[in-house]
């Protein structure tokens, strides 16, 4: 099969370098990809956004499966072009990808559907007074103000007075700090828990549960700091023990799946629950309508079975067909980050020990923000640079072997995390 995957970080590569192993590939390219993926397949000069050269590569190429990794593509419907098209695709059409696209109708889903998740109001500009009073008769706080639509992870603030909640939805109704993003704002309760994230592939019927992961936002060890993308995960999270899955299953995954179908958008892909766990209920912090970054980079290697083989059969409304198999064991990732990330950052810094690092037993090295410099060499090009991922037979083992393989890697102003997958440990090993 002539494969193509869209997007350029290392979400992208992971989803790539388990298609290139698959016998069922003989071609892989990826758009745009980076010096990572160029190993492994070949990259080609399209952004992830650009729609039209997306469909007129596949068409002009052939290209038998399309895997977008991105939201905003899936957002701004490069599925519904593709179908359009003929061509096989793996990701939800723009209506169902309202999931992750608009916050609004994701919550309204959820209360039509008896879908647990935090109490909500939803309002406009022009019910910004409206907005100040809801608050205002709910001072005990925190706040969990959201902008409604994409707004590249910074579209969510928590406030813990009332004044830093008005100034909030100000900022996003009045400033228009977000643009149209923040158009509608959702304010929700606040929920206490743990976090995790559930995966599940689906093709609008059928589903295929991938391990249930836990990632790192923020910038500093012991979760200090500002959020950034994502600095590092593992799974499978200890959180979602088995009989928390057939919860999530019964509660939130099939209510979803079947409750999409039912209101005439089915949702195909990956389907992404960001969850809170508290006393063991899980309730749904929000929906993502792709896989997460880093969360794909431990996901994806614990897959053991053929990996295009179950996308192949999503795309085609086949899954009841096709079973997975998991690692039985663990997978750890260590984000290594630019100085300054998440702020303002510097590029064109030299990668050393990415070889020594692959060649650590178990390790994988998974490109984000790379490129290649003149002399050939691998360079910085982004905030979050690489994900240093392993998989062992349990999760201590794993952590030590990825940061063992990070040890062995250098650039200018590298820095990560040193406490990845220590809540995951205290699970599975509790103080006496």
């Amino acid at each position: 099969m002539r494969i193509l995957v869209v997007g350029g970080g290392g979400r992208e590569h992971a989803l790539a370098w388990k298609i290139a192993a698959s016998p069922l590939t003989t071609s892989l390219h990826i758009a745009p990809g980076n010096a990572g993926t160029a190993s492994i397949g070949t990259n080609v000069p399209i952004s992830a956004d650009d729609l039209a050269e997306i469909v007129r590569f596949v068409s002009e190429r052939e290209i038998d499966l399309t895997v977008v990794g991105p939201e905003q593509p899936l957002v701004d419907g490069l599925v519904d072009r593709l179908l359009a098209a003929g061509r096989r695709v793996v990701g939800p059409t723009a209506s169902a990808a309202r999931l992750e696209g608009s916050k609004q109708f994701a919550k309204d889903f959820m209360s039509r559907h008896g879908i647990p998740t935090a109490g909500y109001r939803s309002f406009s500009e022009p019910e910004i007074e409206a907005a100040f009073n809801w608050i205002h008769r709910n001072p005990t706080g925190p706040f969990v103000i959201k902008a409604d639509g994409l707004a590249a992870g910074k579209g969510v603030i928590i406030c813990d007075t009332e004044d830093e909640a008005r100034d909030a939805v100000e900022a996003q109704l009045r400033e228009n700090r977000f643009g149209s993003a923040g158009q509608h704002v959702v304010i929700e309760d606040f929920m206490e828990g743990e976090e995790a994230s559930v995966f599940a592939v689906t093709d609008g019927k059928s589903y295929r549960l991938l391990s249930p992961a836990q990632d790192h936002k923020r910038i500093g060890d012991g979760d200090t700091g500002p959020n950034t993308g994502g600095m590092g995960a593992y799974a499978p999270a200890p959180v979602v023990s088995t009989d928390m899955m057939d919860v999530v299953c019964r509660a939130i995954i099939e209510p979803t799946i079947n409750g999409m179908r039912e209101e005439g958008t089915p949702y195909t892909g990956f389907l992404y629950a960001g969850l809170m766990i508290h006393r063991g209920r899980p309730r749904v912090v929000e929906f993502n309508c792709r896989l997460g970054d880093p969360e794909t980079q431990v996901v994806i290697p614990m897959i053991q079975s053929d990996f295009v083989e179950l996308l192949l059969a999503a795309a085609e409304g086949r899954l009841d067909e096709v079973e997975i198999n998991l690692h039985p064991g663990s997978a750890a990732c260590v984000v290594a980050a630019s100085d300054g990330y998440p702020g303002t950052h510097t590029k064109g810094h030299r990668i050393h020990g990415l070889a020594d690092a692959g060649g650590v037993e178990g390790v994988m090295v998974f490109h984000a923000g790379t490129r290649f410099g003149s002399g050939g060499d691998f360079e910085t090009a982004g905030g979050r640079v690489l994900a240093v991922t392993a998989v062992a037979d349990s999760l201590g083992p794993a952590i030590d072997r990825a940061y063992e393989g990070l040890g062995l890697i250098e650039f200018e102003g590298m820095q990560f995390r040193r406490d990845i997958g220590m809540k995951g440990l205290l699970r599975e090993r509790p103080p006496a």
